[in-house]
């Protein structure tokens, strides 16, 4: 028998402020129709004073606990990937274990900014099938509102907050395909290409600081590296494209969405896809995309799952999942 890492749960979170592309109009040259043909967004969230990365996390753990029917002193692990933390630290996984009222297992935060959620999946994976945790909490959740230049509408219109949630469990499974859970991970990174998405500050620097992209590079990075490292994903979990239920990827522009299934050889109708209405939510898109994916009844027990996402860094990677 083989341990597998499985979705016992999911939920989300977004915060009450919707964002239209119109409302842009009022301090940038630029427009709706603008935003839509570029990006294929139409609206996203902005937290209000009462939402942080901590509290929207919380909020989609609890909902993927009662998704999962677990209580927070059933987990073992939270693992958070995000770039926005409340705090230079404590890690804003901490915070979400007090607020969940968990006093046991470990927490921590993983920072590969769009690419987070990927990552956080794969130490998930990880620490269940080495036998060091059982069921872990795995969030992705970020507050990008708090970054933006609000001049630069080339970034400020494209990103939005929010956080998702799924809880994996330790199962054992017959060591195939057919297995539910995680079947395989691809992690990659490439510091070389670090001035194509980044933030111009930190706590070395003295100030928090501006998101900084260079958009068509990073498209142009983008449709590549995410089609073959989903490739070699599953190529070691030993499924083709034609075996893919739904690719789930990174929400952070249609074209990018469109040219990778392209790439993968997969039609648009087995893509989900939620960027129109949460913009790029970096960390939580994934796990956003999945549990309304899941709460629309396109994802279903027993569907093989392909996610996908690359973000600053370049950090990239895939996971192919058996829901």
């Amino acid at each position: 028998m083989t341990l597998r890492a499985v979705v016992r749960g999911v939920g989300h979170y977004l915060p009450a402020r919707v964002v239209e592309n119109a409302e842009f109009e009022k301090s940038l040259d630029t427009s709706d129709e603008w935003i839509r043909s570029r990006s294929g967004i139409e609206r996203r969230h902005f937290v209000t004073e009462n939402d942080t990365t901590s509290s929207m996390a919380t909020a989609a753990a609890q909902a993927a606990l009662k998704d999962a029917g677990l209580s927070p002193d059933d987990l073992d692990a939270i693992i958070l990937a995000t770039s926005t933390a409340d705090l230079t630290f404590p890690s804003a996984a901490t915070m979400v274990q007090a607020q969940l009222g968990m006093t046991g297992g470990f927490a921590f935060d993983v920072q590969a900014v769009c690419a987070g959620f990927v990552y956080a999946l794969a130490n998930a994976n990880a620490l269940i099938v080495s036998g060091q945790a059982k069921r872990v909490l795995v969030i992705g959740a970020e507050t990008f509102s708090k970054i933006m230049d609000w001049t630069d509408r080339g970034t400020c219109v494209l990103f939005g907050d929010g956080a998702g949630a799924l809880v994996l469990e330790a199962q054992e499974g017959a060591g195939t395909a057919a297995d539910r859970g995680i079947l395989a991970t691809d992690l990659n990174s490439d510091g070389r290409h670090r001035d194509l998405l980044y933030v111009d500050g930190g706590v070395s620097t003295g100030t928090s600081g501006y998101l900084r992209m260079q958009g068509n590079q990073v498209f142009r990075h983008a449709v590549e590296k995410l089609a073959a490292t989903a490739e070699t994903a599953m190529e070691r979990a030993g499924v083709t494209s034609d075996d893919v239920d739904w690719i789930v990827p990174h929400q952070a522009n249609i074209r990018i969405i469109q040219g990778t299934a392209k790439k993968m050889g997969v039609e648009m109708d087995r893509v989900i896809v939620t960027v129109q209405d949460h913009g790029n939510t970096s960390a939580a898109s994934i796990p956003l995309a999945m549990s309304v994916g899941r709460a629309n009844g396109q994802i279903k027990d027993g569907d093989l799952l392909v996610t996908e996402a690359i973000g600053g860094g370049l950090a990239w990677g895939a996971v192919v999942l058996r829901w």
